[in-house]
């Protein structure tokens, strides 16, 4: 009886957690970054559609590849290629607010990948890209405690 408590417990919990961090990830239908390959932005430094066929499940998200390559990258380091504020827009986050991306509006910045609402948004953040990135963070972390 206690093992089956514990197991149920375990369960609950290991939900919980799912719900808590899947909560602030930007998604649709479960994927990440509308389908797009996260490991492309850095290799290829352009937007690819992802295969439905060449697909992980990471913190919650699932992402999808252009090729076995790049979902081998992802694999090694899956942190490196997750896009920042759960890939919510950063011009957004630096506001204080979730919004959502154009996967097109891309930034790389310090090895770190980052999204824009579009293409308009992504040069007004561009502009004072150091200080709404700093912001950005702030505001993440305080997400992040709800």
């Amino acid at each position: 009886m206690k093992k089956q408590i514990l197991i149920l417990f375990v369960a609950f919990f290991a939900t919980t957690t799912f719900a808590q961090t899947a909560k602030h990830i930007n998604l649709k239908n479960n994927v990440a970054i509308q389908g797009y390959d996260p490991v492309a932005y850095f290799e290829s430094n352009q937007a690819l559609e992802g295969n439905k066929e060449i697909k992980f499940e990471y913190n919650g998200a699932v992402y999808y590849f252009s090729s076995e390559s790049n979902k081998a990258l992802f694999l090694k380091t899956p942190a490196q290629y997750e896009p920042q504020f759960g890939g919510f827009c950063a011009y957004g986050m630096s506001e204080g607010y979730e919004a959502p991306i154009q996967p097109e509006a891309f930034t790389i910045v310090d090895n770190k990948l980052f999204f824009n609402y579009n293409l308009k948004v992504k040069e007004l953040w561009t502009k004072k890209q150091t200080a709404r990135i700093e912001k950005a963070i702030e505001n993440w972390e305080k997400i992040q405690k709800k």
